[in-house]
């Protein structure tokens, strides 16, 4: 496994020195996998990517901006993308992973693909990426909590992925699970959710051109806080349906029982799609706000996306599937 992160130290990007830096860009040029002199970010001059990478000291990624996947919204600064997460393995506080995540070895990294699928084992990183091109998306990304982000992801089409593994007539559906170590993710050590982690996606929504897999954020690789180093991102959905640090693919012909939905199934449902018009609970989901920002704006049905995805749902009584 290549992709190399801080391993048992904390390391500030800022700390990291540009001799370490290039020699990890060279490592992925020559591994095949696209890591390289990323040249810029959707919509900046090379000059001041360059800077911003330089800024952030993270290992930049060569891929292809997609501008059709682009928004026209201010993008969230790095370091709130990067510090205010959710991530229960490292902490029930925003703040905890982006202290703790450090202790998650990203190398080497497996995932075991099975069930309803004609091509099944157990790949490394390396055998999932390749030979797909590495895309940058600027997706809007929204918690249940009502705050939201604006994140230029870096990753594959789930579906070119998927597909790769030919799933049979039977795969309704494709669960997804989080590492489960206690010693890398000293969150797990709490009994707060049953772990692993488990999400699950209908087959035609991971098949969906606009649900992928990512591997970076910001044009580098994804930090440990951020799922790294391979987690799903689906626009449309609550964050907490994108999972975060995979090791397992199943095609099922069932409808996978997710983590959230198992611990509280009246608040928590399997499709979990951004829906103003349900309110969780708790809490209204009519607003959200930005992170970085102070005042609160109105939450968009599908999170903006609904004119792409919305057939998906086509004659689906939505607060009863919520």
């Amino acid at each position: 496994m290549l992709i190399r992160v801080p391993g048992t130290e904390v390391v500030r990007p800022s700390e990291i020195t540009s001799e370490s830096v290039y020699r990890q860009r060279r490592e992925f040029m020559q591994a095949g996998i696209g890591l390289g002199v990323g040249l810029a970010l959707a919509g900046l001059p090379v000059a001041e990517a360059e800077a911003a990478y330089a800024a952030h000291g993270g290992r930049p990624l060569d891929y292809t901006p997609r501008p059709d996947m682009a928004s026209d919204e201010a993008l969230t600064e790095y370091k709130d993308v990067t510090s205010y997460n959710n991530f229960y393995e490292f902490g029930t506080d925003k703040y905890s992973p982006a202290k703790r995540a450090h202790t998650l070895r990203t190398e080497p990294w497996s995932v075991k693909v099975d069930g309803e699928c004609e091509v099944s084992g157990n790949f490394t990183l390396e055998d999932i990426l390749r030979p797909h091109p590495l895309e940058e998306r600027i997706y809007r990304f929204r918690c249940v909590e009502g705050w939201s982000m604006v994140i230029p992801w870096v990753g594959i089409p789930l579906g070119k992925v998927l597909a790769r593994f030919k799933p049979t007539s039977r795969a309704k559906f494709v669960e997804f699970r989080t590492l489960y170590d206690p010693k890398q993710m000293p969150g797990q050590k709490r009994r707060v959710l049953d772990w692993p982690y488990v999400e699950g996606l209908r087959i035609d929504e991971a098949m969906h051109p606009l649900t992928i897999l990512a591997v970076g954020l910001y044009g580098e690789v994804l930090p440990n806080q951020n799922g790294a180093p391979l987690r799903l991102v689906v626009p449309w959905k609550y964050g907490f349906k994108s999972i975060k640090s995979i090791v397992s693919i199943h095609f099922t012909e069932k409808q996978p029982l997710s983590s959230w939905e198992k611990a509280i199934p009246s608040e928590y449902g399997f499709y979990s799609n951004v829906n103003p018009e349900v309110s969780h609970p708790r809490w209204s989901q009519r607003k959200e706000r930005r992170i970085g920002e102070f005042f609160k704006i109105r939450t968009r049905k599908f999170n903006g996306y609904e004119e792409q995805v919305a057939s998906l749902y086509a004659g689906m009584d939505l607060k009863k599937y919520f």
